[in-house]
């Protein structure tokens, strides 16, 4: 199963989902879109993929939205858009495309519905909740 990862090593929600993959044995692309960059045509392809429009994956918090005036009623999709490609860090991650579908995997352990096998359990994100019991079930 091919699997993309559009990563931030720097977000924890980003480094879960990671570390979901490889511990259930897949060895995923990732994509650094902050070195990378983002075109607009790779970032509408994504947003239709996953059923989202560009202000449902505009990141509002630790990122340039609020100073360039993204988060104002009525500012148009193209104009996100065109400042999620000047400037990276404004679109939400990880974004993760899998033959199942693509989607914005936030929480973490959206991206298990993405996936055929899970990781061995128990299994715990960094911040220690448990996403895989030890039987191998999903939590919650």
């Amino acid at each position: 199963m091919k699997i993309v990862i559009h990563h931030n090593p720097a977000c924890g929600t980003s480094r879960n989902v990671l570390d979901i993959l490889k511990a259930a044995g897949y060895e995923p692309e990732v994509v650094e879109y902050l070195k990378a960059g983002w075109t607009r045509p790779q970032l509408e392809a994504l947003f239709a993929a996953a059923g989202i429009t560009p202000r449902q994956a505009l990141r509002e918090t630790k990122s340039p939205a609020k100073e360039l005036g993204l988060l104002e009623e009525g500012v148009s999709d193209e104009a996100i858009l065109a400042a999620m490609v000047e400037h990276p860090v404004l679109v939400n991650r990880p974004i993760v495309v899998t033959p199942k579908g693509t989607k914005l995997c936030r929480p973490s352990e959206a991206v298990l519905d993405l996936i055929d096998r899970y990781p061995p359990g128990p299994f715990l994100k960094e911040d220690g909740q448990v996403l895989i019991d030890e039987t191998g079930k999903r939590v919650g």
